[in-house]
């Protein structure tokens, strides 16, 4: 794990500082510093935490690890499932005021360290209303997007049931809806304004493809969200050297997966230091100390998307690492790489 290794050349450092500043070091100095005693501790001493004892956020979550919006979000039997298999709640698939087929394939392509995507936001409209109706009482939040704060104020109230709203205001690859108006710090907070006057819990989800995340998280805040989601998709594309044309049928989209962990705790950590809401931490989680780093970086809960792809279990494996009875309150550690 990058901070124990990260600790451990920290004290081989020391190891030769001591060594050239003492010509016999004493019995006691070599056994303190002895780099096999030095592994077991680190490898022994991981962090657990205990499971949520109150709501994050808003929403009372089972668990610290939410499925991500997009992934096996369209059907109600798909929410079900991951729900069963570990998630501590679920994102739906994003839903906007009109259906939209999405882009022409191919539409996902795997690569080193992620995924490529451009799904082009497809979905069923407010025909979803239906799909998810079995699911009143679970956590489930509702993903819902627009291309003005009317249309996403419209898409709010066909859901009066929902237990919480996420405003996608970040996917890269869809004409006039995501990222495109999620740039704009004042469409940020009318967004938000209008989904609040449901009275639902409100989180926004930022785009990391901007100059300044802050001033967007900062915007999203002072319309009333309840969290921020940090973050989605980063731009991106591949050329098929090949055929000399791009591997996506829509030529652009959006990068997720492990390649973006570090941007994504950059985008926690810096959002942390400005907003007083909660964070979830989403981009590249697909293990227990990734889940751990992200909340010392400032994030309540985390998203999980890419992994899934990994690993249907993930939500199980990563929180059989993760919890443990004598752990300590996960609140002790978000944020406390902060100095």
């Amino acid at each position: 794990m990058f901070i124990q290794e990260s600790i451990m050349h920290l004290f081989h450092g020391e190891d030769r500082d001591r060594q050239k500043s003492r010509l016999s070091p004493s019995p006691d100095d070599r056994e303190l510093h002895n780099p096999k005693t030095r592994i077991v501790l680190t490898e022994n001493t991981m962090i657990q935490i205990q499971l949520p004892q109150k709501e994050i956020a808003g929403v009372p979550l089972r668990n610290h690890l939410l499925l991500a919006a997009g992934i096996l979000g369209t059907t109600g039997a798909s929410l079900k499932r991951m729900l069963s298999l570990g998630a501590g709640g679920v994102v739906t698939k994003s839903i906007g005021p009109v259906p939209i087929p999405g882009h022409h394939g191919p539409a996902l392509v795997p690569i080193d360290g992620g995924l490529i995507n451009a799904m082009g936001l497809p979905n069923p409209s407010k025909d979803f209303i239906t799909e998810i109706s079995p699911l009143a009482g679970e956590p489930v939040i509702v993903s819902i997007f627009g291309g003005t704060p009317q249309e996403f104020g419209e898409v709010a109230s066909w859901f009066p049931d929902a237990l919480a709203f996420e405003l996608n205001l970040s996917c890269p690859h869809a004409e006039g809806y995501g990222a495109a108006i999620g740039v704009n710090p004042r469409i940020v907070r009318e967004c938000t304004e209008i989904v609040k006057t449901y009275n639902k819990p409100v989180w926004v989800k930022l785009t990391p493809n901007v100059t300044d995340i802050k001033g967007i998280g900062k915007a999203a805040e002072e319309g009333g969200a309840d969290a921020l989601v940090a973050i989605n998709t980063v731009k991106a594309m591949r050329i098929s050297t090949g055929a000399r044309r791009p591997v996506l049928g829509n030529t652009f989209g959006g990068l997720s997966g492990k390649a973006i962990f570090p941007i994504a705790v950059r985008s926690i950590y810096d959002l942390y230091d400005t907003v007083n809401i909660p964070i979830i931490g989403c981009g590249g989680v697909s293990t227990a100390d990734n889940v751990l780093e992200m909340m010392m970086a400032g994030a309540s809960a985390v998203e999980i998307g890419s992994a899934v792809y990994d690993s249907i279990n993930v939500f199980s494996e990563i929180a059989r690492e993760l919890y443990a009875e004598d752990g300590i309150p996960a609140e002790e550690i978000v944020g406390c790489a902060h100095v």
